[in-house]
């Protein structure tokens, strides 16, 4: 089989489909077909029609990846959206709110995307049951602010949880103790594909388990699985039926993807009069953030470009900070209707992003996947809204676990907000070297969480301990060593400081 596959690159890569080229790509498909054919047999009754679903969806995701060809976008055909496609959320904001912002409200469905799990963080399980902020989760503190929402407003906005096979048994466990929150909740799930052999293209499980020897051969496709598993699920018809018009999708790690009334008004009451489909919050880049995907105007249509689509030629304009100023936030405000139109029309177009991945055992695969904001090309009258940074607070390592936990943002019914007391609205700087990258080595390195009101910039490295009430102002470089521990003094003060070499505190 795999000189089948070395036969249909070296074919792809030339002109023209030619009839040899389709010949190739029709055997892959049918053994590909097959093997599917074989897993599906091994599905018990009660999973079968789940599981031929996201079987179905695989063969025709892996049927666009053998049709696409090269780079997914023309460098030359993109441009730089016109001025009116993407909004200063400030003139959004002016409008101000209408008296009845609770009906405005009760047409809204939260989504969070909660498919991951936190081994980049060094725990098991779901990453949204993390704790980060006075031992409450993400999951908390998402409930604690829709249910301040429903409270305030005497409204009924739901929240819904897109999880993975990874994610929705753990999930579902914990969501028992937010029986009695005036939150009603919801989950489904997305689908769950087979990972390819990087050489064969072929599916590496011989069966639906996904247990022992076969932990490995499945995958959750992206978040742009979204739409057709909420689709599937049934949830949107049952939310369309109840009047809802909106979902806000975000990703459940970033803590400022908060329900904002002043871009829902602007939705439901359009200024022109035309609808929007489908919103996407963009922020201004810093230099942290030149990989995220941008907006752009590609033939006549707002698209989402994203690094590993532009070819090897063009990555430094693409992460240049002068000419792609803004990236996408991965808040999405998108309209129900229009997801059930194109859903039903097979219309929903997202550019396959295709991961490479190494297994335990050495094995070299491929997984097929799509991103959320990627269809925006798909719907009518999209709109980009330059949102402030704070609307964008993603918790990916424990460098910014610190920073969600320190006194620079105070917790209010499940939000978080910068201190008045910092003077500058910027957030510092922090890197925290390998030794702090899993919670509880970065937890048992903090006796208390250090003042960071004044810091800018944090790096450190090696084998560091803070001590209770420590000080942090300016910037801050601590590097011990190897062989060497730094253990910083309890009540110390570090304002612009250099810390080498050896520093420990002993108890006598």
């Amino acid at each position: 089989m795999s000189r089948f596959v070395q036969d249909l690159s070296k074919a792809m890569s030339q002109d023209g489909a030619s009839q040899f080229q389709e010949v190739i790509r029709q055997e892959l498909e049918l053994s590909v077909k097959k093997e599917l054919e074989k897993i599906l047999i091994t599905a018990p009754s009660h999973e079968f029609e789940h599981t031929k679903k996201d079987l179905d969806g695989f063969r025709k995701l892996f049927h666009r990846f053998l049709q696409e060809k090269g780079p997914s976008v023309d460098w030359g055909k993109i441009q730089r959206p016109p001025e009116d496609s993407i909004q200063p959320y400030e003139k959004i904001k002016a409008r101000g709110l209408p008296d009845n912002i609770s009906s405005v409200l009760n047409k809204l469905v939260v989504v969070k995307l909660n498919g991951g799990l936190g081994t980049s963080m060094g725990c098991k399980g779901p990453k949204s049951l993390i704790g980060v902020r006075n031992e409450n989760t993400f999951l908390d503190l998402t409930v604690q602010q829709i249910e301040h929402l429903n409270k305030t407003y005497n409204t009924d906005v739901p929240l819904v949880l897109m999880n993975s096979f990874n994610t929705d048994e753990d999930t579902k466990k914990i969501l028992q103790k937010y029986s009695h929150c005036r939150v009603k909740i919801y989950t489904f799930n997305q689908s769950r594909y087979p990972r390819i052999n990087k050489e064969s293209l072929l599916p590496v499980a011989k069966d639906v388990s996904y247990s022992g020897e076969n932990t490995e051969a499945w995958y959750p496709p992206g978040h742009g699985d979204i739409y057709s598993s909420f689709y599937n699920s049934g949830l949107l018809n049952t939310f369309i039926g109840e009047g809802k018009e909106y979902i806000f999708v975000s990703n459940i790690d970033n803590l400022g993807a908060t329900v904002d009334l002043y871009i829902l008004n602007h939705l439901m009451n359009p200024p022109n009069g035309k609808p929007c489909e489908f919103v996407m919050e963009v922020t201004n880049k810093t230099r942290a953030d030149v990989k995220g995907g941008t907006l752009t105007q590609y033939e006549g249509k707002l698209r989402l470009v994203e690094i590993a689509q532009v070819p090897k030629a063009h990555v430094d304009e693409f992460k240049s900070v002068s000419k792609f100023k803004i990236f996408n936030t991965n808040n999405l405000w998108i309209s129900l209707a229009a997801v059930k139109r194109l859903q039903e029309q097979n219309a929903i177009d997202m550019e396959i992003i295709v991961n490479p991945k190494t297994l335990d055992g050495g094995l070299n695969v491929i997984q097929l996947e799509t991103a959320v904001g990627a269809a925006i090309k798909s719907f009518e009258n999209s709109l980009g809204i330059n949102v402030p940074r704070s609307r964008f607070l993603p918790v990916k390592t424990t460098s910014d676990l610190l920073l969600v936990m320190s006194n620079l943002y105070s917790l209010k019914a499940g939000s978080l907000t910068m201190s008045e007391k910092r003077e500058f609205p910027t957030v510092p700087l922090v890197k925290l070297g390998s030794s702090f990258t899993k919670v509880q080595d970065y937890l048992r390195r903090f006796e208390s969480i250090p003042d960071m009101l004044e810091l800018d910039h944090l790096t450190v490295s090696g084998d560091v301990t803070f001590g209770k009430n420590v000080s942090l102002k300016g910037t801050v470089i601590i590097i011990a060593n190897h062989g060497d521990r730094i253990d910083i003094p309890p009540g110390a003060v570090l304002e612009n400081k250099i810390v080498s070499g050896n520093l420990r505190i002993l108890d006598h």
